[in-house]
């Protein structure tokens, strides 16, 4: 059985090392963006979670997948924010992770989460529409 995964519609599988570089980058910024160690006003008050961190095979550069938590959507604002703080960022990261180059980050918003709750309330609109076409049907009482 083939354990390695794929991810964001690439074609090759990630290597081990990729899988484990990206989710150590993960837990680093998660553990900044908690502590609220970026002092952007932009993201102040904003709660991000990084659903993943895609890493090229060559470690030198990371894509990392960010969602807001609550409030009001403002996807552009966030993204342009942590491209500002991407200097710092590295900087911290070097610092907690020890890796001969630390990649260059780029951020893009995840649209996943927003993606399966329309799939779910779609499925969810399916049913209560099947429930009704149940019910019409046993009150008309017609057979098969």
């Amino acid at each position: 059985m083939n354990n390695k995964k794929i991810f964001r519609g690439s074609k090759k599988p990630l290597s081990q090392r990729q899988l484990r570089v990206g989710e150590e980058l993960r837990h680093v910024l998660s553990q900044l963006f908690l502590r609220g160690e970026l002092s952007d006003p932009e993201l102040f008050g904003v709660y991000i979670t990084i659903s993943e961190v895609r890493i090229s095979p060559d470690l030198a550069n990371a894509t990392v997948y960010v969602t807001q938590l609550g409030g009001k959507e403002r996807k552009k604002s966030i993204v342009d924010a942590l491209s500002r703080a991407t200097p710092f960022l590295r900087h911290k990261i070097a610092q907690r992770i020890y890796l001969r180059r630390v990649p260059n980050l780029s951020f893009e918003y995840d649209n996943s989460f927003e993606h399966a709750e329309r799939i779910s309330k779609l499925l969810k609109d399916i049913g209560k529409e099947e429930s009704v076409g149940s019910v019409t049907f046993e009150q008309t009482g017609d057979p098969d």
